[in-house]
């Protein structure tokens, strides 16, 4: 079963950091998840969102105080500065920190240290770690808001296909994510890399929001949707939660039949997303519990903010470094 390091090891180190990412290949990560959005001039960087005051310093720059915004983001409302009103040069000049202080404290002591990557960056550090450690570590970068940024004239299907091709990625290199069907569709006739459709626990991808396409998450995980999803994916990642739920008190409920009938139309699955910390763990249960739980049913992969406590947990080999 795949461990895939959600945003590096981001329980450790500020999300989508260098450091974050390094410590997650040496922690035995199998895939690093650079989540990508765009620069003003088209560079595809690694922050969770496009609004970035709560990962770097940019408060801190007088420079850019006049561009604050206020926009609709994916229909809400967000206030802030924004990747897409930067170049990237701009965007150089910030340093990242932590985006959870109050829960992970520890994690703070890296603030201000690190630049924020491209994701070209991120490719050339799994490739040098790779060579490293001796095993295979991949990418398996999301896009995020995909809708939102084609509106603003930057296309991220057509960036990242643009650099999956540039770097000479192999289809055991790197798997794409999104939560929009149709940003994937226009991957799959772009790009023959494995494609990965998100599933969020409720409401709608945002793409068929925004073009009045009646139909939620929960269509896309029905028999018929799930066939249709088949048909230009070739992994489901759904929320943890419509794999195994919770009961009212937090305890981990019944399965569904979700991974069952994923597999029976011939997609992979990978769940996301498993934290070591107690207020985000099921009750009377540890992670290795939690995991064992859901590595029970079948699963081909888990994304993790503690890749060490995953790799253990899933009784992975010892690392050999």
């Amino acid at each position: 079963m795949l461990v895939i390091a959600h945003r590096g090891a981001s329980g450790y180190r500020p999300e989508h950091t260098p450091a974050a990412y390094r410590l997650a290949a040496l922690q035995g990560a199998d895939y690093l998840e650079p989540d990508l959005v765009a620069t003003l001039d088209g560079v595809l960087v690694c922050r969770h969102e496009n609004e970035i005051s709560s990962t770097t310093d940019v408060a801190e720059h007088p420079v850019f105080a006049d561009r604050k915004i206020t926009k609709i983001v994916d229909g809400t409302a967000v206030t802030g500065w924004f990747v897409e009103d930067f170049t990237f040069a701009e965007l150089r000049t910030l340093r990242a920190r932590e985006r959870m202080p109050a829960l992970r404290a520890g994690n703070t002591a890296y603030d201000g240290l690190e630049e924020i990557p491209t994701f070209d960056e991120v490719v050339a550090l799994a490739r040098r770690e790779s060579a490293r450690l001796g095993r295979s570590i991949g990418v398996i970068p999301e896009i995020k808001h995909p809708a939102y940024f084609r509106r603003l004239g930057l296309p991220l299907e057509e960036l990242l296909a643009e650099r999956i091709l540039a770097l000479g990625l192999r289809e055991d290199e790197v798997m794409v994510q999104s939560f929009e069907p149709t940003s994937l569709r226009r991957l799959s006739v772009m790009t023959r890399v494995p494609l990965v459709q998100l599933i969020d626990s409720e409401s709608a991808p945002n793409d068929f929001l925004r073009t009045g396409d009646g139909r939620t998450y929960a269509d896309l995980i029905a028999p018929a949707g799930l066939r249709e999803v088949s048909t230009y994916a070739h992994v489901l990642a759904p929320h943890k939660d419509l794999v195994i739920p919770r009961t009212g008190d937090g305890y981990l409920g019944e399965p569904t039949r979700l991974v069952e009938q994923a597999h029976r139309v011939g997609l992979a699955v990978q769940v996301w997303t498993f934290r070591a910390e107690r207020r985000f763990l099921p009750t009377g249960i540890d992670f290795t519990g939690e995991l064992t739980r859901f590595a029970a049913l079948g699963l081909q992969g888990v994304f993790a903010d503690h890749p060490d406590q995953a790799v253990a947990a899933l009784r992975k080999p010892a690392l050999n470094v």
